[in-house]
């Protein structure tokens, strides 16, 4: 089968290689997925370049956890009524060297989730780990009906799906963006404010948007550059769920948040616990079959294209997803 892989980490020019490898076959309790549309994401860009905490221990890596496709076979102990099934694929690359970015990939039946009929493979294969990053994210506000909820970066891919999210929750979304057409993608998507987080203003102005009382929460992707600013914009007793720190580490106001009694909260969306694992697959199908959450714009490379690709996600410029198109 035709596929993208590489040998050792690096810059994508030079690491990233495209060739024919020996098909996958599924095992015991896996099914066989011929790929349509591979999902790029930073996580993929990171551990490729060597800049990741994932695990680099194979003699060849084929990249990506997320994507889309049709169930072509099935290993033992799957149903066979699987064969035929449109799926959406998460973790395909996470402790394994078969990512997605192939004509086929093998992976666990459970890590293969039903699309519902009228979403299209391009739009599953957006899903993965920035719907489930957004799912979990705000698993951590169970209340947010009412409440004034901060998305940081509204134009990503995350981001997206949490204001989507959020809003279908009732909650009221302000968001971050730092050009005029990304914070047009960001209303679009229902958020009620974009706010310029570069803006000096920027405080006084989610202040002004909450009467003064601050935010009861944020989903944070950069948390070594908006941490400073956390003790101002934050409610007592709000909660901020980290999903990006901006770099390897990040300094906090400590006291400061403390006393102001306010969570911070770490995520990490390849080692979510099971049982919420369950419930945001459970929770994101629901919000796919009563359109709750969109289709975002999409970047569609071809798979001779992927360092392209790679570089586009590398670039932080673009709006939308970036994908690789393998099949129909």
């Amino acid at each position: 089968m035709r596929t993208a892989y590489y040998e050792s980490t690096g810059p994508a020019r030079d690491v990233l290689k495209l060739g024919e490898v020996e098909d996958s076959q599924p095992g015991p309790g896996e099914v066989l997925v011929e790929v349509a549309y591979s999902g790029v994401n930073p996580s993929d860009v990171r551990a490729r370049g060597g800049g990741s905490k994932r695990p680099f221990n194979f003699a060849r890596t084929i990249p990506h956890s997320d994507g889309a496709g049709t169930i072509v076979a099935v290993g033992a102990d799957v149903p066979t009524e699987r064969i035929g099934e449109r799926v959406w694929l998460w973790n395909a690359q996470w402790f394994r060297p078969f990512g997605s970015a192939a004509e086929r990939v093998a992976l666990p039946a459970t890590q293969a989730v039903a699309l519902p009929a009228e979403i299209s493979l391009e739009e599953g294969a957006c899903l993965g780990i920035p719907a489930l990053t957004a799912w979990y994210g705000l698993h951590f506000m169970p209340d947010i009906a009412g409440k004034t909820v901060l998305v940081v970066g509204g134009a990503g891919s995350v981001a997206r799906y949490a204001i989507e999210i959020a809003k279908a929750r009732g909650a009221r979304v302000l968001t971050t963006t730092s050009v005029e057409e990304k914070a047009q993608y960001a209303l679009a998507a229902g958020a009620d404010l974009a706010l310029d987080y570069r803006a000096p203003d920027f405080p006084k102005r989610v202040l002004a948007e909450t009467a003064g009382n601050g935010l009861d929460y944020s989903l944070e992707s950069n948390l070594a550059g908006n941490a400073a600013v956390l003790p101002t914009i934050m409610a007592k007793h709000g909660t901020v769920v980290v999903y990006g720190t901006g770099g390897p580490e990040a300094t906090i106001p400590s006291n400061a948040i403390m006393q102001k009694n306010i969570r911070v909260q770490f995520i990490f969306v390849y080692e979510i616990p099971k049982a919420e694992r369950l419930a945001a697959l459970g929770g994101i199908t629901a919000l796919l079959e009563r359109r709750a959450i969109t289709k975002p714009k999409t970047l569609v490379f071809d798979l001779d294209q992927i360092v392209a690709a790679h570089e586009s996600v590398e670039d932080g410029s673009r709006i939308g997803q970036v994908l690789l198109k393998l099949g129909g």
